[in-house]
């Protein structure tokens, strides 16, 4: 995979890779301007967090995001991995604006105004109401027609009647301890023809989180294409679309990103 280099300026964010630029102004992505899409997928950034920017809240907790909410999109990071995996699900599945979508997991929305301009409608969905405070300060502020929030937790909540073409999650399933029953009820939410497209870490020795975190350590694609097919999805195949490096971790620096895309 070859790495690329992408320069951030503070308040408005210019991502320059091969021939493509795109900006992004408080968190908010226009892929309109961005006629030109390839490339994003091998682009290597490299940053380490800020001791002072974490949390005192366990890192699984609905309260660690809400404390992280509104500085989440300073990050350049997680603005140039939501458009890593933007890419990748275009790549993957022809969009149209014929089509339903749910983000699950959904954060300030970065990875849905990405794809916005491609689908029909998309319900963006979280259990943080600090994240979907921001997430709904940007829609009124973008003026954004075909997306609206809802609070959900799927562990919990009972499963909406409403069905989807396409739903996408990112770096939420590792948060999710049994990730067999959450591919079920995923399978359940789709129509038939539908997609399912997920983002995540593959396998770490724990040092991406560090101490404190209680969730998956990151998945063998291997044996989460095994929990897929057993929940009743086909033609599952995994890509890797970005690359995160920790330079300050005691342990493993070098966190590659997958995407595994999947049908009904």
């Amino acid at each position: 995979m070859k790495s690329g280099t992408a320069k951030f300026i503070p308040t408005t964010i210019i991502h320059r890779i091969g021939n493509i630029d795109t900006t992004f102004r408080h968190g908010i992505f226009d892929a309109r301007k961005s006629p030109d899409r390839r490339g994003f997928s091998h682009l290597t950034v490299c940053k380490a967090i800020p001791k002072s920017r974490a949390t005192p809240y366990p890192m699984n907790s609905p309260t660690h995001f809400d404390a992280s909410a509104k500085t989440w999109d300073s990050d350049p990071v997680k603005l140039a991995r939501a458009l890593a995996v933007a890419e990748g699900i275009r790549n993957s599945i022809i969009l149209s604006p014929q089509m339903r979508a749910l983000e699950y997991g959904c954060g300030t929305g970065l990875l849905s105004f990405a794809l916005q301009p491609h689908l029909e409608h998309i319900t963006l969905a979280d259990s943080s109401i600090g994240m979907l405070t921001v997430l709904n300060e940007k829609l009124a502020a973008s003026h954004t027609q075909n997306m609206h929030t809802i609070r959900l937790d799927l562990v919990t909540d009972p499963t909406p009647g409403e069905r989807y073409n396409l739903i996408y999650t990112m770096m939420t399933f590792h948060h999710i301890e049994n990730t067999e029953s959450m591919l079920q009820t995923l399978h359940a939410m789709l129509t038939s023809p539908g997609y399912l497209c997920i983002a995540d870490l593959d396998t770490e020795d724990g040092s991406f989180h560090g101490q404190g975190f209680s969730g998956h350590k990151g998945f063998d694609r291997k044996e989460l294409c095994r929990k897929a097919t057993n929940a009743g999805f086909r033609n599952v195949n995994f890509t890797t679309v970005f690359h995160m490096t920790k330079s300050d971790s005691a342990g493993q620096t070098e966190f590659p990103l997958f995407l595994m895309v999947a049908e009904k």
